[in-house]
């Protein structure tokens, strides 16, 4: 027995040692990760009436305590830790921060229950509901407590994903924050049918863009003999014989990230997974999603790529370019509110991609900033869609939003107010953040970023029309569905959507406070 001990205690060689573990650094991390575990243990043992007050509770403070942490401390936790794994530097602190605030606004708005408010939802007459009756209406608008611990493993997947340092983790990242978005597209408790052909649809093209991801990530390792992004930079240039896989190498790679924002020809899953899954989800998707895939696109493409960017970079001004078309000029069509909000985020993630290929400090911070104007004013939008419904389901045919604005002045004055945003109207974040985006790109991007800045500025006024008919809809045309109507948020709810709007305001006011923060944040480790 003693002898079989022996190898197991002998000394490790001297060669080997243990990496640095900054675990300050992995802190926020691990909080939102030890919330999502508590969580499943509420759900395994706490009594069915309970868990759903226990798990927000247990959500909100992991979140918070996170928030707290990056806010007060990031500045201490920057540099590489964990054998290089993770990296901690301006831009992944500023995006973790970005993601748990934006995280947090979803994960209240997704625990929406109505619970109490829906006397006189479904008896125009004004008629009562008995108590039990009432209870069970409340269950089916209502979620389910499973959202808790997925959206906290997903947020802790988001966390991870701009800030890993080699490859390996970047693909765990995205496994983490992917599967749970398949299982939360798929929970809807009313329009079942249409919720789990949604999450099949992002499954099998999600697994599919994985797969991407994966070869291109072993092509890069055939290409440098490494996987860490520092160490792939610094192999640059090759030419032995290996520099031709270098390129298929970045193009596969930044096909799985491109799939994560919806960008064309990746597109295809986004206006059926966004009208599939329930409406909170949705605005959780589209901001937070946004907010990690694009920090992982900014950390590959100006740390370990960037030295080669001439051999590829056209082709994601192409995928920037295709993307604000299509977006744009596809959600001319649209009918379903949901549907037009996806093909609008489409637009936007080509949008983000003109800043993107910037390739200084400038595209960072005005990345950043898009990335905080857009995640704000979509999750505030969502929630208000969630607000309006006829029959029991939410209303998202344009047609239910006629004279809106008579019936609930707040709601849709709180819609337009983000829909001109989405627009560019200045003095909105939106506005703020495109002329952001476009300065960088004609900056320092050349001839190519303005010709990108001009497609954006003509887009951008393709869906100004869409936008403003939903608000000359609201405002300006004549009721046309009398079981439409608007139930009433909780306090959370309301505090998140006034939150969302009151942000996007703020910030196309005073946009220098945020723009000088990213600006100073832009800096990536290598």
């Amino acid at each position: 027995m003693i002898s079989a001990l022996v190898p197991a205690l002998a000394p490790l060689p001297a060669q080997f040692t243990m990496p640095e573990m900054n675990f300050l650094a992995v802190a926020p991390m691990a909080l939102v990760f030890a919330g999502a575990v508590l969580c499943v243990l509420v759900e395994a043992f706490a009594p069915r009436r309970s868990r759903h007050t226990i798990e927000l509770s247990i959500s909100l403070v992991a979140l918070a305590a996170a928030l707290v942490l990056l806010l007060v401390r990031g500045a201490d936790m920057h540099g590489q830790t964990f054998g290089g794994t993770v990296v901690i530097d301006g831009p992944s602190v500023i995006l973790q921060a970005l993601v748990v605030l934006l995280g947090g606004l979803s994960l209240v708005i997704m625990s929406e229950r109505f619970r109490g408010r829906i006397a006189d939802a479904f008896t125009p007459s004004g008629a009562s509901v008995p108590g039990s009756e009432q209870e069970a209406v409340a269950e089916r608008l209502g979620t389910t407590t499973e959202i808790f611990p997925l959206a906290l493993f997903s947020i802790g997947g988001m966390m991870l994903f701009p800030a890993s340092g080699d490859l390996l983790t970047m693909f765990i990242a995205l496994e983490v924050l992917s599967m749970p978005l398949y299982v939360l597209t798929a929970i809807a408790r009313r329009r079942r049918l249409l919720s789990q052909e949604a999450a099949l649809k992002y499954f099998l093209l999600g697994s599919f863009s994985s797969a991407f991801f994966l070869f291109g990530a072993a092509l890069i390792y055939g290409y440098s003999g490494s996987i860490n992004l520092g160490a792939i930079a610094a192999s640059m240039p090759v030419v032995d014989g290996r520099e031709s896989l270098l390129v298929p190498g970045v193009l596969m790679i930044l096909v799985g990230l491109l799939f994560k924002v919806g960008a064309v020809p990746f597109h295809a899953w986004t206006p059926d997974v966004y009208q599939g899954a329930p409406t909170p989800v949705t605005g959780f998707m589209a901001a937070c999603t946004k907010v990690a895939a694009f920090g992982a696109m900014m950390r590959i493409v100006y740390v370990a790529f960037a030295g080669d960017r001439w051999d590829w970079q056209a082709v994601v001004w192409v995928v920037a370019a295709l993307t604000m078309i299509v977006g744009s000029v596809l959600s001319v069509t649209q009918n379903d509110i949901k549907r037009l909000l996806a093909y609008s985020s489409i637009a936007h993630a080509g949008f983000i991609l003109v800043g993107l290929m910037a390739f200084d400090a400038a595209g960072v911070s005005s990345v950043t900033f898009y990335l905080a104007a857009y995640g704000l004013a979509t999750i505030a939008a969502f929630g208000l869609v969630m607000l309006v419904r006829s029959g029991g389901s939410e209303a998202t045919h344009l047609g239910q939003w006629a004279g809106l604005g008579r019936r609930s002045p707040l709601v849709a004055g709180a819609m337009a107010v983000l829909l001109m945003a989405f627009a560019g109207i200045p003095l909105t974040s939106g506005f703020a953040a495109k002329f952001a985006v476009f300065a960088a790109a004609i900056g320092n991007a050349g001839l190519a970023g303005a010709v990108l800045a001009v497609i954006g500025v003509l887009c951008s006024a393709i869906t100004a029309y869409v936008y403003f008919r939903i608000v000359v809809l609201m405002f300006f045309s004549e009721r046309t569905d009398d079981s439409v109507l608007v139930l009433t948020p909780s306090v959370g709810t309301s505090a998140a959507i006034t939150l969302g709007v009151v942000a996007t305001v703020l910030l196309g006011v005073f946009p220098a406070p945020l723009l000088s923060m990213a600006a100073d944040s832009a800096l990536f480790l290598r």
